[in-house]
This record gives structure tokens, sequence and C-alpha cells, in this order.
């Protein structure tokens, strides 16, 4: 005849454990998760402004092409200003200033053979772009102008 196992009666201290356990692991569970998604929409977020910036930094590099294409470089103006829309955007915006540079004196040509035949200006853009979300850009580009050769004038900037 075969003896029957006998189970040993739990202890009493043990019993009804498994539920406390399965709601204290779900809830650890349900914080991972909504800590997750709210992870990845903070991450849609910062994309979202990433790309703004990216609008207003475009924003800005089309006040200088627009300034280099259209702007009057001419040393007797200390400031042009040029505004606009970027072509094919509604809310993408720059402000651009073209500044005379060294009181717009002209900068004598190097050593060489067209030491009396040309002058320089120099010029600064100063162009800030502006896109959604309050995103802003601001670019600075020299340029320098060759020109017909002009009186060198001493002092700052001159020879």
């Amino acid at each position: 005849m075969m003896q029957k196992a006998t189970l040993q009666p739990m202890q009493r201290s043990a019993r009804g454990l498994a539920l406390p356990i399965a709601l204290i692991l779900l809830a650890l569970l349900l914080l991972l998760a909504t800590a997750a998604m709210r992870s990845a929409g903070f991450g849609f977020i910062m994309a979202g402004n990433e790309q703004f910036r990216q609008s207003a930094f475009v924003a800005a590099e089309t006040g200088i092409e627009q300034a280099m294409a259209f702007g009057t470089f001419n040393p007797e103006n200390t400031t042009v200003t040029l505004s606009g829309t970027v072509p094919n955007s509604t809310t993408d915006t720059y402000n651009t200033q073209v500044v005379t540079q060294m009181q717009g004196a002209p900068q004598g040509a190097v050593y060489g053979s067209s030491w009396n035949a040309f002058s320089t200006y120099h010029f600064e853009i100063r162009s800030t772009g502006q896109s959604v979300r309050n995103a802003s850009s601001t670019n600075v580009q020299g340029v320098a102008v060759i020109a017909p050769a002009a009186i060198i004038v001493t002092g700052p900037g001159g020879p």
C-alpha cells in the first residue's frame, strides 16, 4: 500500500501575501509605463523645438543672403535695415542690419602691384531669424567690398 503524502499546513504569517505582492508589482509597472510615456512625450517636444531652432537659423541665413543680394553697401550709411519673411513660409521672419565698419574709411590694398588701384570697405551683416515657439537665431557675416582707389584716411582703421 502507498502512503499518502501529507502536506504541511502553511504557517499563519505567510497566508494571503500573493495579493499584496501582486498589487505592489502592478503599481511599479504602472509607474514605469507612465515614466516611459512622459519621456517619449518630452522627446517629441525637444525634437519639435530643434526643428523650430533650425527654421530660425535658416531665416537668419536668408536675411544674410538677401542683404548680400539687395543690401546697400555704402560706407556713408552707417546702418541699413532689411526685414522680410522666408520664402515658402508664413511664420519664419528675419531682421537684418548692414553696418559700416571702421567708420566707413577706405582701407588700402595689400602691398603689391595693385597698391594704388583698389581700396576695401568693410561691413558687418547681422541677421536675426525668428520662428514659432519663440525660436531665435542670430548670425553674423563680415563683408569686404573692393572698390577703385580712394583717398586713404589716416587714423582708426587707416594706415
